[in-house]
């Protein structure tokens, strides 16, 4: 299995709430900015996607605090897709502290939406795999 795909953050004092936590958007920020980060990665160009009438949706997205994140702090998110038969996929994210702990897992349900007809189209894998250069970093062979 690949390994994931991996995005150093560091945590700032604007993305914190009045306890010195992050705020949960913050933590969604953060996993928006992975996946994108992997996606380029992976060589997709997001302006092609949409020149080909597909545009990426979360439909879902759930957050499990694990351990406390505070400012200052330095994380990595590790990314990694996995890929269903049907219309979505799914994004497995891990925060990871430079100790190893996991302080926070990101999960999200996503699919390819067709701009034309606004629907989900099949296996979207096969459409990723269409626009990257290395679909491998996608977990997509």
């Amino acid at each position: 299995m690949l390994e994931p795909f991996r995005v150093t953050i560091d945590i700032r004092t604007d993305d914190l709430d009045l306890n010195g936590h992050v705020r949960g958007p913050a933590y969604l920020a953060y996993a928006d900015h992975a996946r994108w980060e992997c996606v380029w990665a992976a060589g997709v160009d997001p302006l092609a996607l949409k020149a080909g009438n597909l545009g990426p949706v979360n439909l879902e997205t759930t957050i499990r605090f694990r351990r406390e994140l505070r400012a200052r702090a330095r994380i990595d998110v590790l990314t990694r897709f996995a890929w269903e038969p049907g219309k979505v996929s799914r994004v497995v994210q891990e925060f990871v502290a430079p100790d190893g702990a996991v302080v926070a897992e990101v999960e999200s349900v996503s699919g390819l939406m067709d701009l034309e007809s606004r629907r989900l189209v099949p296996d979207p894998g096969r459409h990723w795999r269409k626009y990257a250069s290395r679909p491998d970093v996608l977990g997509l062979s």
